[in-house]
């Protein structure tokens, strides 16, 4: 037995652990391990998550598709009203939904549990933490609507063979809320209210003024322009252009699209500003 023999050896390396040591696999798909960290948080909130996907949507179709609808029997706009309003109530839970996750969970880390700047001191860069979230939120929304989208199925409102790409279309609406939700909340460093405040005054009446329950034309000529403003009117909408065949011109469902795809962009650029000014300064 030879020197060599005795002296002890260090356990070999992968190529995986080699590019982890090295920064090379954070750098690539750091977005992805943000977006992981993020799901496996919602285990704390797992009950209630789950009762959101399944119970919010049978409470409010059974309130309002069935016992609501019971005073209008004559439907709207030549379909029933729980035609009408099943797509509105998929595009309120992506909004609810990215409301929620885009206020204080944001603000928790940077204040009450600064995680972002410790993965902000591994080779995760701040566009990445931002990209991770909105995969996350992405995630939720799309797993939630399809739920939703299920049970409307099982009520019969979705009359068109094209209704699943409203599934798309709440999805989009949620992230359009969320990046822009997401842009103002990175930009506060003391709790002094705003959020609630956001909550009251922003996201409710976005709930109540944005053609939900009953068509936009039906609000005084004053109170429209709330609902022309609103990402949930644009993506309830296009939501009933899809489930249903809504007749509108070809040029306002493009404005749909656009105006909420643009939201996400400036929301999102606007979000890796604030979080590359707050975590490198």
């Amino acid at each position: 037995m030879t020197a060599a023999d005795l002296t002890p050896t260090a356990p070999a390396t992968t190529d995986a652990q080699r590019a982890l040591a090295a920064g090379i696999a954070p750098r690539r798909w750091g977005s992805w391990y943000i977006a992981e960290h993020r799901l496996r948080g919602m285990r704390g909130y797992l009950p209630d998550a789950i009762f959101q996907s399944f119970g919010n949507p049978l409470i409010y179709l059974f309130a309002l598709g069935v016992g609501l609808a019971s005073l209008v029997p004559q439907g709207v706009g030549g379909v029933t009203y729980l035609q009408f309003v099943a797509p509105a109530l998929m595009a309120t839970a992506a909004m609810t939904i990215a409301a929620n996750e885009t206020s204080y969970p944001i603000m928790a880390g940077f204040k009450w549990n600064p995680i972002f700047f410790a993965m902000n001191a591994a080779p995760i860069s701040p566009a990445q933490i931002v990209n991770g979230t909105m995969i996350q939120l992405a995630i939720r929304i799309v797993v939630t609507v399809a739920i939703y989208f299920g049970i409307i199925i099982l009520f019969g409102a979705v009359p068109s063979p094209a209704g699943w790409l409203a599934i798309l279309a709440a999805t989009l609406t949620g992230m359009a809320i969320g990046a822009a939700q997401a842009s103002y909340t990175s930009t506060i460093t003391e709790d002094k209210g705003q959020l609630a405040m956001l909550q009251r005054f922003a996201i409710t009446p976005l709930f109540l003024f944005s053609g939900t329950f009953f068509p936009l034309e039906q609000l005084p000529l004053w109170l429209q322009p709330i609902g022309w403003a609103s990402p949930l009117w644009h993506g309830t909408e296009l939501g009933r252009v899809l489930t249903y065949g809504a007749d509108e011109p070809i040029w306002l469902t493009v404005t749909h699209v656009g105006y909420l795809t643009t939201l996400v962009i400036v929301g999102l650029w606007a979000t890796r500003k604030h979080f590359v000014r707050r975590l490198n300064k």
